[in-house]
């Protein structure tokens, strides 16, 4: 097989194993109550770090290039909406809208050269805008997907959840209640939509510095020249970006709560296993940027996660159901897989 024959494998089944994880990262922590998420954002950022330690022995210490790390504090930043918007639209419609503005954000910043990066070229760029549309298209139909919303109880009896999570007017708040689990209906559809669509613009930028490194890398006047090309390379310095940042916000959030922050204990080890199944796919992201470009990449990676999302909010966790929502969400999956395939052939 040739050389950009392997190449193309490589990054397909990259692309393959980062949509099954990326789908499933957050499944181990339905079970179980996170309040305002500000405590499980850093057990799960810490637990990516970890992974980031792991891959940076493995590769013997590559240089660490601390602009780099501003793309991890642009993703720390999009996750602390997380909980809120799983508590309010639920896990499978939030990362299908987030995805799709990611898909979309991603692809654009990387075909067009935003932000001081290169364009990148693909051999069919028709294809390729087609394949993009179709990401947002699907992006939009998902916000008119509704998700089944359970009505807030503080029966004790009841197994503690991170579900959508809405107080019915007709009931009093919870005692310890979060600001997320007071929203009336009307308000967790907004907010939940609204959060999703910025974390995934902000997911969609996480990126561009390294991207950015790697293209003045080759330019002899550029403070980053000779910079590595693998993107592997800038995992830790990626990874410690998200890990500072989260720290910093939990320490903020700790200061505005007097030293009193909401910590959920039972959430720890299911964090670490979700934080880890999340390092582990963003690795293999890395590995699909390189190998296909981050043109091709964006749109596969980010719109397929929001199907294995979907399969579990279907199947077990019954978020969606009702005929109408099972017609739209069959109409923007086919949607969403024109879209890869006709991105993932524009590259070949």
């Amino acid at each position: 097989m040739s050389s950009n024959g392997t190449d193309l494998t490589t990054g397909f089944i990259s692309c393959s194993v980062a949509i099954l994880l990326f789908g499933s990262n957050y499944v181990p922590l339905k079970k179980y109550e996170t309040g305002d998420g500000m405590f499980l954002q850093w057990v799960l950022c810490a637990a990516i770090w970890l992974v980031a330690l792991v891959a940076n022995l493995i590769l013997r210490c590559p240089k660490f290039w601390p602009f780099a790390m501003v793309g991890g504090c642009i993703w720390a930043t999009g996750n602390i909406a997380v909980v809120p918007i799983i508590k309010t639209i639920g896990l499978s419609l939030g990362l299908l809208i987030w995805g799709s503005f990611t898909a979309f954000t991603g692809w654009a910043s990387s075909r067009f050269g935003s932000f001081g990066m290169d364009a990148e070229e693909v051999s069919k760029p028709l294809l390729n805008y087609f394949g993009a549309g179709l990401s947002v298209v699907s992006g939009f139909i998902f916000l008119f997907i509704r998700s089944e919303i359970p009505s807030n109880t503080c029966s004790v009896d009841t197994t503690p959840q991170m579900t959508e999570h809405v107080v019915n007017k007709t009931q009093e708040p919870c005692p310890g209640d979060s600001w997320v689990d007071k929203l009336s209906t009307v308000q967790s559809r907004i907010v939940g939509c609204s959060l999703a669509v910025i974390s995934g613009i902000l997911y969609g930028s996480t990126f561009v510095p390294i991207i950015y490194i790697k293209d003045h890398s080759k330019r002899n006047d550029s403070i980053y020249a000779g910079a590595s090309q693998y993107d592997l390379d800038y995992v830790f310095a990626h990874f410690s970006g998200i890990f500072l940042t989260s720290t910093v916000y939990f320490l903020a959030y700790c200061i505005a709560m007097k030293n009193n922050p909401k910590l959920y204990p039972e959430a720890v080890l299911p964090g670490f296993l979700s934080g880890g199944l999340w390092a582990v796919a963003t690795c293999c992201w890395f590995i699909a940027n390189y190998t296909l470009s981050a043109v091709v990449s964006f749109p596969i990676i980010t719109s397929g996660p929001g199907f294995i999302a979907a399969m579990w909010g279907i199947f077990v966790f019954k978020e969606i159901q009702g005929l109408r929502n099972y017609l739209l969400m069959t109409l923007a999956f086919c949607i969403i897989v024109t879209g890869a395939l006709c991105t993932a052939f524009s590259k070949i």
